[in-house]
């Protein structure tokens, strides 16, 4: 008989301790559900909040490309400038050497010419006045005549 009333109080210490395992296990699985119904609720709000947070961001990422653009724009425009103050500068450089080029080839090739015995433009123009002046030369003194 000991060992029936020994055998019952150890079968109440297990359904007491079952009876708690079991009231912890409720209490995790109440937890969960709890949880899930929380995150499905607060999910549409959270949802749009990020919406709006990614809205910002990108918002600022368009303003932050139109300045890196801006200044890539000016900074093509600047050395673009450049470039052409450059060119301006390297053309100039070119007309007066292209200049004493042209100078210096009319030169040699009056020169060449003359030795052949054929008259430059500058002989021909003071042949021009020469002749000018005996002309009126000779119609003064037609006149007087």
């Amino acid at each position: 008989m000991a060992r029936v009333t020994l055998k019952k109080k150890v079968d109440a210490a297990q359904a007491g301790a079952l009876g708690e395992v079991r009231g912890y296990a409720r209490r995790i699985w109440l937890a969960g559900l709890g949880a899930y119904t929380r995150v499905g609720e607060e999910s549409s709000e959270y949802f749009k909040e990020l919406v709006k947070a990614g809205e910002v961001v990108e918002k600022r990422g368009e303003e932050r490309l139109e300045e890196v653009v801006d200044q890539g724009l000016d900074a093509a425009n600047s050395q673009l400038d450049e470039a052409e103050r450059e060119l301006k500068v390297v053309r100039s450089r070119f007309e007066v050497r292209l200049d004493k080029i042209e100078r210096a080839f009319d030169a040699r090739v009056g020169r060449a010419l003359n030795r052949i015995g054929i008259p430059s433009k500058h002989d021909v123009e003071a042949l021009s006045i020469k002749l000018e002046e005996l002309t009126a030369l000779l119609e003064r003194v037609a006149r007087k005549q």
